[in-house]
């Protein structure tokens, strides 16, 4: 791999722009993401890319957390990100004189993780969560990059995990649904959880923040679960196994080589993988994921960067063929 790319990691909460040159990932710029305005989140990204890539690379690859029509790069929709209906590509491309390519930011995070710290490819069936402001999903499939007919595939988030049916079907609400993985388990979801626990029981570690009148997050609970703190180890792991639940309906439906854990979520480590491994379990039919690694992101919170680099980086190799809106003839491996 000699050509040089600029790997883009655009998320609700931060941007990260990484160069790739030589097999070699430089270390991560990083802003807070602009969402007052896609001019000034796009202004933002040809800064930050001018800023890393000194206007000396040969292409350059974005992460969205959007579904992404990849053929043209136009983000088709995005829920975190203020970029709806935006040709991404075309406008960075003319802004920055190089190649772009956008695509999903969990389906380059799989990309990613599809290949080792020598970047040579060692997963060809391996489907991606990545857990933070939201909770997206990638997949390779076969060895290549799977993108459905709309370019959408694997918005694994929005599948439905927690719906109460009882009383019928209740009429759909905005995104992310109540009931759907990402409202349940997404970074949001577990900052609920504390903020509750702590409403709950004056006497724990999070109970004492909130007298204190100190905003409850998430990574609270988990660093209070961490020191021994009963209450909060409960909500981590009721937090854990709601992605459990995701887990297990991604190895029903793909039955994997491996499920990958991505995003801000992947630093819980053990209080996340051990409850969630064990839940899936429970929930995997029988026969299914026999040969399943459940396992956090090897390249850790620099997956998405990482995979945008390699994204772009293929595509200049190798590019995926014009009609190719379901499994790309692109392969991601070496």
């Amino acid at each position: 791999m000699s050509r040089s790319a600029l790997g883009v990691d655009l998320g609700g909460t931060k941007v990260a722009v990484a160069l790739l040159r030589d097999q070699e990932l430089g270390d991560s710029l990083i802003q807070p993401t602009e969402l007052s305005s896609a001019d000034r989140l796009i202004a933002q990204l040809e800064q930050m890319c001018e800023m890393v890539g000194g206007g000396s690379v040969d292409a350059i690859g974005v992460g969205v957390p959007s579904i992404v029509e990849f053929e043209t790069g136009r983000v088709v929709s995005s829920v975190n990100v203020p970029l709806a209906d935006v040709p991404l590509r075309q406008v960075l491309s003319d802004r920055l004189g190089v190649p772009v390519f956008v695509d999903n930011d969990a389906t380059v995070a799989a990309l990613a993780e599809a290949h080792d710290d020598e970047l040579r490819m060692v997963a060809h069936n391996l489907v991606m969560l990545t857990i933070g402001t939201g909770v997206g999903g990638g997949l390779v499939l076969g060895g290549r990059i799977y993108r459905g007919a709309s370019g959408g595939a694997g918005e694994l988030g929005h599948t439905i995990v927690a719906l109460d049916l009882r009383g019928g079907v209740p009429a759909p609400k905005r995104f992310p649904q109540p009931g759907s993985l990402e409202f349940e388990a997404a970074g949001h979801a577990l900052d609920r959880l504390a903020v509750q626990a702590a409403e709950d029981d004056a006497a724990s570690a999070l109970g004492r923040l909130r007298a204190r009148r100190t905003p409850i997050l998430g990574a609270d609970a988990v660093e209070a679960a961490r020191s021994g703190d009963a209450a909060a180890a409960r909500i981590v792991e009721i937090w854990a196994e709601r992605v459990g639940i995701g887990i297990a309906n991604a190895i029903n439906t793909f039955d994997p080589e491996e499920v990958v854990i991505g995003g801000g979520a992947a630093r819980a480590d053990d209080l996340l993988l051990e409850p969630a491994r064990r839940t899936a379990a429970g929930y995997v039919l029988p026969g299914l994921g026999t040969h399943t690694t459940i396992r956090l992101a090897r390249h850790g919170v620099r997956a998405g960067v990482l995979g945008a680099a390699l994204l772009a980086v293929h595509e200049l190799e190798a590019p995926s063929h014009p009609r190719g809106r379901g499994m790309s003839p692109t392969e991601v491996g070496p």
